[in-house]
């Protein structure tokens, strides 16, 4: 598994200083190898990107949220964010399991959540890649309506309707939904993605979100951090020479800080901090536990062991937090949100935005440790910083702005969505790998640092914070204690001095080294991160020449049966889907011929010869006891029952038009009959007046 799933560089930094530790089962180190020239791996980036990698079909870039979820495709040289099937831009990244089986996913999920806590998983990506035992998940397993149980292999997974769910299944399930997003579009299957993730998730965090793309169906071409991709997005149109830039990411579940370098093309980024356990729902929390206390105050009830009032506490506290944004002051009003012997009770709580802030405020204050630290490692202060990006949601509240601008002394820019701007650098990626954007060079970092333990168990980086990659370095050590013929290489991550309090990637030995003197042997241990982000380890014995590598794979998370099985499981559920839609469809379709015919049958029966219309009403009956069927009758019974009905309704139809054009025809010949009648005989009163006159003239002359 990949160690670290980045990619780009930029200059080699200055060799790390010799370190004269030694292995516990044997080495110190006693010389280093030279890490690869600036130019060269400059050049080697830029090679890269000027071929591309010649991927084939689309790519979308996806933004796996912990609360929503975007997908975007570039068109030309320019992204788009696609909508959903409900016609939203960013989709809920909630998964729901029902009684009867069935899979929701996004709004749908999440509005049946009030009435099914148990089952509805939200939030998920706080979980995918932990350990059951890390403290994080604890406080999570005492907050969540649904089961965080411990696997098998000691990581956190999610339990609901009775079945256990790995947490990149969870992921695998809302990607699966943002690949369904992106294929109706397109009108056409699309394979390819690069996802995005916090840039301060570690090894095993990265490796559990690629699993998530490959359960989903996705080849998963690059993951990209969430603070990158957004620079990315900004700027794109943007020909600025050597302008930094910081980008503060608080999103739903995860925080970020990064600072960019942004020249001619160029996204150099200089240093990355953040906190992957802080967020939205962290604040949603601090108002529900509010709301809480004041119900207990109020009322002497403890609503915190009610699954169903604290989701629905937990709905009014994401509302109310967005609310007051804008607002300085929002009522709370949960009608009937539980009972006692006296009846009823309702909840009703008044909340300002003043309230709120002193409620979060501890919060907000946790972002600025990381901010500090990330200007440290830049080397920079606030000052060097030319303009300051604001993503994800929780950044609309007032007094997450006022912070940032505070801390670095400018207002923040407002010409970034904060929902979309990371998944639309997701897609601009996604364009640079099939090779349709040529001008973009972007250097990423390894957010944390990586070694070995060396002896006393101390660890010992290879590759520190903050290294552009891909990187390749290396020490040569040597065996701590005579006649040693074997030394064992543990893979670290992280930032604290001794090795235990990191976390071990993996381990491999190296054997076969000849018996001699301690100190005398030498083992060029060498870490080497490629530019897909895999990163390789070896152990080589300079005096034999025997050597041992491996590709770094996180302790605990998925083995490759564990991925296999959840992808036939994920294809297997997209039959399930497919049949279950075909059912609906079918239903859909049947309900409409119902209505429709005997709305025709009532107004026409006159026409109708009373055999046909009994075998109508027959039909009609036939596929009305089908649909009320329980369980549910097959889908190949309802369309027979229905092509059924459709035959006999063509009878009716038939009747109509016999009726329409007999009824034509007979006006057709009164018409005709009225136009051959023989006009009637008349004389001119002019001519008769004239023989009138002719005769009385006659008359008087006799």
């Amino acid at each position: 598994m990949a160690i670290l799933d980045r990619f780009l560089l930029r200059g080699a930094r200055a060799a790390a200083q010799l370190v004269t530790t030694r292995l516990p089962s044997g080495v110190a180190a006693t010389a280093r190898v030279p890490a690869a020239t600036a130019g060269n791996r400059l050049a080697a980036a830029q090679r890269r990107f000027a071929s591309g990698s010649g991927v084939q079909g689309d790519v979308i870039g996806i933004d796996l949220g912990t609360t929503n979820s975007c997908v975007s495709i570039m068109e030309g040289k320019t992204p788009r964010v696609l909508e959903n099937a409900e016609g939203q831009r960013t989709t809920p990244s909630v998964v729901a399991f029902t009684a009867d089986g069935e899979r929701l996913v996004g709004i749908a999920a999440k509005r049946q959540a009030v009435t099914n806590p148990e089952n509805t998983i939200f939030a998920a990506k706080r979980l995918i890649g932990r350990r059951w035992d890390d403290p994080e998940v604890q406080r999570d397993v005492k907050t969540m309506p649904y089961k965080i149980v411990r696997a098998d292999n000691g990581d956190a997974w999610i339990e609901a309707q009775g079945k256990r769910y790995s947490p990149s299944q969870i992921g695998a399930f809302v990607l699966q939904k943002m690949k369904e997003t992106a294929d109706s579009f397109l009108g056409r299957p699309v394979n390819n993605a690069v996802i995005t993730v916090p840039a301060y998730f570690n090894d095993a965090q990265r490796q559990a979100t690629k699993d998530a793309g490959r359960i989903a169906g996705l080849n998963v071409l690059r993951i990209i951090n969430e603070p990158t991709a957004a620079a990315l997005a900004y700027g794109l149109d943007k020909a600025e020479d050597g302008k930094v830039v910081a980008v503060y990411d608080l999103g739903g579940g995860t925080f970020d800080v990064s600072i960019l370098e942004i020249s001619g093309g160029v996204f150099e980024v200089k240093a990355t901090n953040g906190d992957t356990h802080l967020g939205g729902e962290d604040f949603d929390q601090a108002v529900l536990q509010h709301l809480v206390n004041e119900f207990k105050r109020e009322q002497g009830i403890d609503l915190s062991k009610d699954r169903l009032a604290l989701q629905r506490l937990r709905e009014a506290a994401e509302k109310a937090k967005v609310e007051l944004s804008s607002a300085m002051q929002t009522d709370v009003n949960l009608p009937f949100i539980t009972a006692d012997a006296s009846g009823p009770k309702h909840m009703n709580v008044k909340l300002t935005r003043a309230k709120l802030e002193a409620l979060v405020g501890s919060l907000v204050q946790r972002t600025l440790d990381p901010m500090k630290r990330c200007l440290k490692d830049a080397g920079m202060s606030s000052r060097d910083i030319a303009e300051v990006l604001l993503v994800g949601g929780q950044t609309r509240m007032p007094a997450v702005q006022k912070v940032v601008q505070e801390f670095f002394g400018r207002a923040p820019s407002k010409n970034v969505n904060p929902d979309e701007v990371v998944a639309t650098g997701a897609a601009i990626q996604g364009g640079v790998l099939r090779g349709d954007v040529k001008d973009i060079l972007l250097l990423d970092v390894t957010p944390l640092s990586l070694g070995i333990e060396t002896l006393g168990g101390v660890m010992t980086k290879l590759i520190p914070r903050n290294s552009t990659i891909p990187t390749k370095k290396g020490q040569v050590f040597s065996t701590a204690a005579d006649q040693q013929t074997q030394v064992s290489i543990k893979v670290l991550q992280g930032e604290r001095a001794m090795a235990a309090e990191n976390k071990l990637l993996g381990q491999f030995d190296l054997v076969g080294i000849p018996p001699a003197p301690r100190g005398v042997p030498q083992i060029e241990v060498t870490f080497d991160i490629d530019a897909n982000g895999i990163m390789h380890v070896s152990a080589v014995d300079k005096g034999t020449g025997k050597r041992n590598e491996v590709v770094i794979t996180s302790s605990g998370g998925l083995g490759e049966q564990d991925i296999e099985r959840m992808v036939r499981e994920a294809e297997m559920h997209a039959e399930d889907d497919k049949r279950r839609q075909a059912a609906v469809e079918a239903k859909n379709e049947a309900d409409s011929l119902l209505y429709n015919t005997e709305r025709t049958l009532n107004e026409h029966r006159s026409k109708v010869s009373t055999d046909d219309a009994r075998a109508v009403e027959s039909a009609i009956s036939d596929l009305r006891a089908v649909l009320d069927k329980e369980p549910p009758a097959a889908v190949d019974e309802i369309q027979g029952k229905t092509r059924a009905l459709q035959q006999a309704a063509m009878k009716v139809g038939e009747a109509i038009y016999r009726s329409a054009q007999s009824s034509q025809q007979q006006q057709q010949q009164q018409q005709k009959a009225s136009s051959e009648t023989p006009e009637a005989e008349y004389k001119d009163v002019n001519e008769d007046d004239e023989e009138k006159k002719q005769h009385g003239k006659g008359g008087g002359s006799a």
